[in-house]
């Protein structure tokens, strides 16, 4: 049952991005572009869903725990530390590079365009490149510690 909730909030989610056009890169790259032909499209799509997740929110935290779960699943770290930061940073430069970020390039996927298609493939080689980096540098600290 939560798998058909999934399917249907991802359904739901690229047909936002699709229907305000942010699965365009070239409107991504025109809101970064404070120089030249400035659109404040993205800023607009960002700020309703800033609304409607902030009310979400409120309205979802007033149960015990989730319809389809029996307990919230909440970040646990609240500390700002470099992977976040680092990881963000990367992110923000990716996007302005590539005009796209993980959720429109997936959306983007059934066009089949090249360019779209090296995105997701590179940042798919990121994100495992990044686990296997977090999981390596975890295993050499443990192997410093029970070996000392």
């Amino acid at each position: 049952m939560s798998l058909l909730f999934s399917l249907i909030a991802g359904v739901i989610c690229g047909a936002g991005l699709s229907i305000s056009d942010m699965v365009n890169p070239l409107r991504v790259l025109n809101f970064l572009d404070a120089a030249g032909s400035r659109d404040p499209t993205l800023a607009f799509v960002m700020a309703g869903a800033l609304a409607v997740t902030a009310l979400g929110y409120r309205l979802v935290f007033r149960r015990n725990a989730p319809l389809l779960d029996a307990k919230f699943h909440l970040p646990t770290q609240t500390q700002i530390d470099l992977p976040l930061v680092g990881g963000a940073a990367l992110f923000g430069v990716g996007w302005g590079l590539a005009g796209m970020c993980p959720g429109p390039a997936l959306t983007d996927l059934v066009t089949l365009e090249p360019k779209v298609l090296v995105f997701v493939a590179a940042m798919l080689v990121g994100m495992i490149a990044a686990r296997v980096w977090r999981d390596g540098g975890a295993a050499i600290k443990g192997r410093r510690r029970s070996g000392s």
